[in-house]
Formats: C-alpha cells, sequence, structure tokens
C-alpha cells in the first residue's frame, strides 16, 4: 500500500486568515503538482506569535474546535477530498484563562475530525518556557486507522522523549506525523536531524516531520523511513515537500531487523 504525503513547510503568521488563505494555496498545489492524499503542516500553524507577545493577545486568538479555523480546514478537507492534519492555539477550558492549547487536529477527507491531540510535553529548554502560555494535554495521542495505514502522532519537542514515539508504534503505528515549530539555535538542526531519524529507526516506523519555517524557526522538514534511511528533506524556505511512502517497507526491513519482537518490557516497562 503506498501513499503521497505532502509537508506544507509554511510560514505562519500572526494573522490567521492570511495562514488560511496559504493553506488553501498549499492544498491546491499540492493535488494539482502532486496528487497528494494526505497534507501535513506544522504546529501552531494557524497563527504565529513571537516570544514576548502579551498573553491576552495569545488566549483571545485561540479557537475552540468548533472554530472558524478548523470549520475552514474541514470544508477545504471536503471539497478537495483529501486528508488534513494542522497545528492551533485550542482555547482552554473555562477553568484556565491564563493558557491555551498547543493542539493538532486531523480531518478525514470528508470533513470530519478523525483525531485531536493536545501537546503533553511543553518546551521549557534552551531558554524558553512553554508552559507561560501552554496549558499542557493530558493523554499522547491514540492511532487512528485510515486508508493508507495506522497514523501515530505527537509534536516537535516530544522528539526528545522515545516512550512517546514507542507508545505509537507499540498501538501499531505505521506513519508517525510530528507537526513541528523546531526553534533555531546551536546544534539544533543537528538535534532535529538525529532525533527524527532515530524515533524512525528504533521503532521501524516512517517518521514525517513537517517543521515551520522562518528566521525564527529551522524548516528542513523530513520523512525518514523504518531503516533510518531519509526519503525527502525540505529546505530552509518555504515549500511543498512531496513523499510517497510504500508502507510494504515496513514489513521488509522488520524481517531484516525484527528488534520490536526483541524488546523484554518486564524488564523495563513500568508496573
Amino acid at each position: 500500500m503506498k501513499v503521497r504525503i505532502v509537508m506544507a513547510q509554511l510560514e505562519s503568521t500572526s494573522d490567521k486568515h492570511v495562514n488560511y488563505k496559504k493553506a488553501v494555496a498549499a492544498v491546491h498545489d499540492s493535488i494539482n503538482n502532486y496528487n497528494a492524499q494526505m497534507i501535513v503542516f506544522p504546529e501552531i500553524f494557524m497563527s504565529f506569535f513571537p516570544v514576548d507577545t502579551p498573553l491576552d493577545v495569545i488566549v483571545e486568538d485561540a479557537e475552540p474546535l468548533d472554530g472558524p479555523f478548523v470549520a475552514g480546514m474541514r470544508q477545504l478537507a471536503a471539497e478537495t477530498g483529501t486528508w488534513l492534519v494542522f497545528g492551533m492555539k485550542e482555547t482552554a477550558p473555562d477553568s484556565r484563562k491564563d493558557r491555551v492549547y498547543n493542539s493538532v487536529v486531523v480531518v478525514r477527507d470528508d470533513g470530519s475530525i478523525a483525531g485531536v491531540y493536545r501537546k503533553t510535553h511543553l518546551y521549557n529548554a534552551f531558554g524558553f518556557k512553554e508552559s507561560d502560555t501552554i496549558e499542557p494535554g493530558s493523554q499522547l495521542f491514540e492511532p487512528i486507522e485510515t486508508p493508507f495505514g495506522t497514523i501515530g502522532l505527537f509534536v516537535c519537542y516530544e522528539l526528545r522523549f522515545p516512550e512517546i514515539a514507542r507508545h505509537q508504534a507499540a498501538l501499531g503505528a505505521d506513519i508517525i506525523l510530528v507537526p513541528s515549530g523546531w526553534v533555531r539555535g546551536p546544534m539544533k538542526e543537528h538535534h532535529w536531524n538525529h532525533l527524527v531519524t532515530t524515533r524512525a529507526l528504533e521503532n521501524t516506523v516512517f517518521v514525517v516531520a513537517c517543521n515551520q519555517v522562518s528566521d525564527f524557526y529551522t524548516g528542513q522538514s523530513l520523512v525518514v523511513d523504518p531503516m533510518g534511511v531519509r526519503l525527502v528533506a525540505g529546505p530552509e524556505t518555504e515549500a511543498l515537500i512531496p513523499c510517497e511512502i510504500d508502507l510494504s517497507r515496513i514489513g521488509s526491513v522488520r524481517e531484516k531487523l525484527p528488534s520490536h519482537r526483541h524488546r523484554r518490557a518486564e524488564l523495563y516497562a513500568p508496573n
């Protein structure tokens, strides 16, 4: 089984109406030029705000899952018959007026929502403190069945936690999506490339890591196969990055490298 995925490596702005128009153009271009079946956008694609943006601006900009941005993306998916995956700032419960969720929404090709994930491990590292504005989610993404295999998902900084990718793989994920906003900095590109590759190789799955691009983010989105082979890599600029994934590769790799069967979870898994 094969699936044609396009990573929409785009720069998000603080104007979600502009970002939606960019999404519409990206979806149509991805279908017309690459026959895309699924298009993956970066983390917090709906709207990006600089680090020093006042909290009330971020909270005011956030939307619920039944808000206009998700509605627009759902309509776009239904009109084009394409699966869409995108990041957003989601309104937190009424009990939390001081933070929002960093969420990713998976939309089926009929416009219905297949899954939602609220980032659980926040980027409080390298001098940043995501928890100042983001409310962490309370559970990991449960992989979902699609016409082109089982899809797992986590977000950006969570590449640094191998347990999350293992959780997805253990539940049967064939492809793990990683919408990201990987911040520039010393050694950061090195970390990005190695972590994406390692998460694919150690779990013998495909990893599709779509990153934001700007003066703040690194770009360089990646698709890595179950043997750790880089299938495509994006530039440092905006780009639509297509990749055809052949799911039969998982079986052929696991015949040679059956590490998923060699785990002795009783020795190290928590009780």
